[in-house]
């Protein structure tokens, strides 16, 4: 517990997390240098099945594309709050301050929420990538992708209407092309594959993924829209994500 800490810096890491030797050092090292109150890292994903390697990547590239660093680390309104949960760095003043985790004991998205918390308070939010030192592998097959990030998806686009409009916005930047080129869509078709397939292989690169799995953007897309759909049936069906056997409500919502 944080309570029974004595440093001045706290490190929460999940029990997947694979870490390097000289990695908790280099943690240190760059929360010091970047002076924050909040460091949050970035582990490369280890991926291993097709279903790990179409969706698990595409984390990346929603927090690269979407999601300018610099809007994190220097804008304070809480739509640049980010955070990665499998492993944060709080400066001991700055996790108190922020009401540790207890303050998000009943969210189902507690990384992100602590991350807006940070922003709220106009402390120094930074994040990070794990750059080979911090590595986890996340999910095993397609059914713990499928659950594992319904489960979060709702709450990470910040509800119902954001979340179908994001999904059609997939559709259009990654998968209408490709049939546009396939009913003869010519140059303008061609250009729009290639920027999708380009910003999904950076950011393939950057996070040490398969570039080559880039040529499957729209069967990713596809995937996606599946796991929004078990999101919006467990939100309407019943309140609330399922995980483990269970649904995960806010605390004093209706069972």
């Amino acid at each position: 517990m944080a309570q029974a800490a004595t440093g001045d810096i706290l490190v929460f890491t999940d029990a997947d997390v694979r870490w390097q030797p000289g990695a908790v050092r280099a943690l240190v090292a760059q929360m010091l240098t970047s002076r924050a109150d909040l460091l949050t890292v970035w582990p490369t994903q280890t991926t291993v099945t097709w279903a790990e390697r179409l969706v698990v990547p595409l984390m990346a590239l929603v927090v690269m594309a979407y999601l300018p660093i610099w809007g994190v680390h220097y804008v304070r309104s809480f739509i640049f709050g980010a955070a990665n949960g499998q492993c944060m760095a709080w400066r001991r003043d700055a996790y108190q301050q922020a009401g540790g985790h207890q303050a998000v004991r009943d969210n189902v998205l507690e990384d992100v929420t602590q991350a807006r918390i940070v922003k709220g308070l106009g402390l120094r939010l930074r994040m990070a990538d794990g750059a080979g030192w911090i590595g986890c592998r996340m999910y095993e097959n397609w059914a713990t992708v499928r659950l594992g990030y319904a489960k979060n998806i709702l709450a990470g686009y910040g509800g119902v209407v954001p979340l179908l409009v994001a999904t059609v916005f997939h559709w259009l930047i990654f998968l209408f092309p490709w049939v546009w080129l396939m009913f003869g869509g010519g140059v303008q078709a061609l250009a729009l594959v290639a920027l999708g397939l380009t910003l999904r292989a950076l950011t393939a690169g950057w996070t040490r993924q398969r570039i080559a799995d880039a040529l499957l953007m729209p069967v990713s897309a596809v995937l996606m829209t599946i796991i929004a759909a078990q999101a919006l049936i467990w939100h309407w069906r019943y309140g609330g994500p399922m995980w483990k056997g269970r649904i995960v409500k806010r605390a004093g919502a209706k069972s």
